[in-house]
């Protein structure tokens, strides 16, 4: 069976459980505003169904409307699961905190990138034009504490990133300077 026959069929239990079961998926829908009524789909796991049926296999938006879950149209299902996004950030969080070993014991880990991305219009292309993503990913919250795009006319350190501190500090080479930069 591919992945999404699954999801409609013998598996659909088990990944109900896994993922904290059926009250669980309900409040959390509730919580992040997926879904706060029923109309043409009944509950948060039949929401939950459709998104997973479409993100999972070879269907296309159409397709995973008409699999008989739900009569919705294409344009509707859509609109659904833009209202996602926080929920399935929250599933996938609580996967992963599952998963995860205790590595931080009550330390704050953050992950600090700086990372260039080419502009695409040609005039920009030509003079080097680039965008800047300054981040930095708490590792324990699982969530990115902060996220900051620029342009090429400042550098790449830590000051581009709030810096806590009494806080260990490690970074690649190119953000590591001698003006600003606590633990290099």
């Amino acid at each position: 069976m591919s992945p999404p026959d699954s999801l409609l069929q013998e598996d659909w239990q088990a990944t109900v459980d896994q993922l904290g079961g059926a009250a669980y998926l309900a409040a959390t829908a509730r919580e992040t505003k997926a879904f706060l009524r029923p109309r043409v789909i009944p509950d948060a796991l039949v929401l939950l169904r459709l998104v997973l049926a479409y993100c999972l296999g070879e269907r296309g938006l159409r397709a995973t409307a008409a699999v008989g879950l739900a009569d919705v149209s294409n344009v509707a299902l859509l609109y659904r699961m833009k209202q996602c996004d926080r929920w399935l950030e929250r599933l996938v969080g609580r996967l992963l905190a599952s998963q995860a070993t205790s590595a931080a014991q009550g330390r704050l880990i953050r992950v600090v990138d700086a990372t260039t991305v080419p502009k695409t219009a040609r005039a920009e292309r030509c003079r080097n034009g680039v965008w800047r993503i300054h981040s930095a990913f708490d590792l324990p919250a699982e969530h990115f504490g902060h996220f900051e795009l620029t342009d090429e006319k400042g550098a790449s350190n830590w000051t581009a990133s709030p810096w806590l501190p009494a806080k260990s500090a490690s970074a690649t080479a190119p953000i590591c300077s001698r003006n600003g930069s606590p633990g290099c």
